[in-house]
């Protein structure tokens, strides 16, 4: 990469840093008309005259190359963007876009395929979108994972970064996370323009939102996409959802992270054709209509000590007496899906109290501040007793979910490298401590 590259990319990522340094006070929603099913960009808009039925999924439907940006200012990196046909959460033919930057000292035999933490309920905020130059405030968090990225160019990979959300911001939806990870590999080895190819080995590598992408991706591989499975040397992640009924309890009445629970209501809504609202008060409808296409950053800090019963009416304190959302809750546990056969690297903070989370509730424990510790050591477990013993698992006992972010970046650019490289996968089964339930949630009568 050239000494201008790096100066750009570090200039635009410290400007991204400093313009999300102190989000909660000034956040509006993003547009209204962001989570429509009519994109902005013609480009994500697929209208050939075959359904998309009839396309295998992965295939190719439309390419372009631009400039990559940076908090809207081209650098001198080319990036490559593909509208491909994938599969959304209730296995219905989608389109989806994925970008391929290509490491300007790469030979094409190595990649990453890096899952973005943008964790959003608009289609605008996706990291294609920023890439190619629009400003969003939810998609100020792509601009700066570049700081994520930016070693993995400089060290000969080139990265696909997929939509994992796709194209109707189907947040927390991981089957989904997953297909549209796999099928932009797939995507990305088949267009000639990226220079990538059956040969060209992949680990996959996220955080926070963009972990559960990975880990639906590396658990489906094998089923849903054996042929890039046989490309995969690994998988990379942290700050891990596990079982999305267990993190909605753990974050109730934080004072930062409460709000993931109307996104999530949201997202579950979104994503299963599932309509919740009739099971909500007043107040909790008037969140979800703020929310509905707002990102994390709209989230974050904004509703101190928000908790489902305050949202929901009194029959329903319990979401588990809601059988539509045990239902899909159910569908997003990763501890009821298979296990990855290729080397996984999973990280996991476990200091929640310093962003305000103090949830230690019985089956659940502590986790980082949104994620819990427990689901993730009882995943790695499962994984390890279940006929993969390459497991590695690191617990930062002092960071929390944003602290731990930087730590385990520069671990998991190590592990990746090694992997790749071709060295024994380390295995950590038989030291990880025990940890929570993962069984499917069961219903709860009405209060």
């Amino acid at each position: 990469m050239s000494k201008a590259a790096v100066r750009l990319i570090s200039v635009a990522v410290a400007t991204a840093a400093v313009m999300t340094a102190a989000p909660a006070a000034t956040a509006a929603p993003s547009s209204p008309a962001a989570a429509t099913s009519t994109p902005s960009d013609p480009f994500y808009a697929y209208g050939g005259s075959e359904p998309l039925s009839a396309f295998a999924p992965g295939t190719v439907l439309k390419t372009r190359t631009l400039q990559y940006h940076l908090v809207g200012i081209s650098t001198p990196l080319k990036a490559v963007q593909l509208l491909y046909r994938t599969t959304d959460a209730q296995g219905r033919p989608a389109a989806n876009v994925t970008t391929v930057v290509r490491s300007p000292t790469g030979d094409r035999s190595k990649a990453v395929s890096y899952q973005s933490f943008y964790d959003s309920l608009s289609p605008e905020d996706g990291p294609s979108r920023a890439i190619a130059g629009n400003v969003s405030l939810g998609g100020l968090i792509p601009n700066v994972e570049a700081v994520f990225l930016a070693p993995l160019l400089a060290q000969g990979y080139d990265v696909v970064i997929p939509d994992t959300e796709g194209q109707q911001a189907h947040f927390a939806a991981g089957p989904e996370y997953g297909t549209n990870t796999l099928d932009s590999i797939r995507a990305a080895t088949k267009s000639a323009q990226t220079g990538l190819n059956s040969a060209t080995a992949f680990g996959l590598m996220g955080y926070s939102g963009g972990s559960i992408a990975t880990n639906w991706a590396a658990a489906l591989a094998p089923s849903y996409a054996p042929d890039v499975q046989r490309k995969l040397v690994g998988y990379a992640e942290g700050g891990l959802l596990v079982d999305p009924a267990h993190n909605l309890k753990y974050v109730d009445g934080s004072l930062v992270w409460s709000g993931v629970i109307p996104m999530a209501v949201i997202g579950v809504s979104r994503s299963y054709g599932i309509d919740l609202t009739s099971y909500l008060n007043g107040y909790g409808l008037e969140v979800l209509k703020e929310l509905e296409h707002g990102s994390i950053v709209d989230a974050l800090g904004h509703y101190p000590g928000l908790t489902w019963k305050k949202m929901a009416k009194s029959q329903y304190a319990d979401p588990n007496s809601i059988p539509a959302f045990v239902e899909a809750m159910n569908k997003l546990n990763l501890g009821s899906a298979a296990t990855p056969t290729v080397p996984g690297f999973i990280a996991q903070g476990n200091a929640g109290v310093l962003e305000g989370t103090f949830g230690n509730h019985p089956g659940i424990g502590t986790g980082d501040g949104v994620m819990v510790t427990g689901d993730v050591r009882a995943l790695a477990r499962q994984y390890c007793a279940t006929g993969n013993s390459a497991v590695k698992y690191g617990q930062y006992e002092l960071l929390s979910h944003t602290g731990a972010s930087v730590v385990w970046a520069s671990a998991a650019l190590g592990w990746l490298g090694d992997r790749f490289a071709g060295r024994p996968a380390p295995s950590d089964c038989g030291r990880i401590p025990a940890g929570n339930s993962l069984a499917p949630e069961e219903p709860a009568p009405l209060s």
